[in-house]
């Protein structure tokens, strides 16, 4: 006789009658971290306290998106930080509260920003390998000048040096790179 689980999750009804409370005992219950168990409470009493002490079971979607698209336009949030916000909301209406809401949410995103790599002058690149000594300076000093990454530096062999051409050979899984002197 073969045993399948089942595909319906079992619903935890929290034996508290406060509210955050209920969803403390529900993030407990599912085994969710602790820092999410102090995290999510403080979204859903930002989001109560933004509708003016309004009982989530009063509100809906428009309250959601509401608060929500307040965090992109006027307090202006990452996004990450937006979705954070949203999984607790989303948590406590699906998780906490009876009937679990069934509509979808369509808040205004915030836009992910965009970083530019950190890029250190050749002044600043010396001055950093000049701080270091021996196998770490020489490898610092591969790294910087032949393009090759980390593990490649790493894994190098006297055998993969040609002194009489002035080569470097360095051949990692795949591709097979030939390093000529500056």
């Amino acid at each position: 006789m073969t045993y399948t689980k089942s595909k319906v999750k079992e619903k935890y009804i929290p034996k508290s009658t406060r509210l955050l409370d209920q969803v403390r005992e529900t993030l407990r219950y599912h085994h969710y971290p602790i820092c999410t168990e102090k995290t999510y409470p403080q979204w859903i009493l930002h989001f109560i306290k933004f509708n003016e002490t309004r009982h989530p079971k009063l509100m809906g979607k428009a309250e959601i998106e509401g608060f929500l698209s307040h965090l992109t336009i006027r307090r202006k949030v990452a996004a990450a930080t937006q979705k954070q916000a949203m999984h607790a909301i989303l948590f406590l209406y699906q998780e906490v509260l009876r009937p679990p809401m069934e509509e979808k949410i369509a808040p205004i995103k915030s836009k992910k920003a965009k970083r530019l790599p950190t890029v250190l002058s050749q002044a600043e690149v010396s001055r950093m390998i000049k701080q270091l000594e021996g196998t770490h300076q020489l490898m610092a000093k591969l790294l910087y000048g032949s393009r090759l990454r980390l593990m490649e530096v790493v894994r190098l062999r006297v055998q993969d040096l040609d002194f009489y051409r002035g080569l470097l050979t360095c051949a990692m899984e795949r591709e097979i790179k030939t390093v000529q002197p500056c």
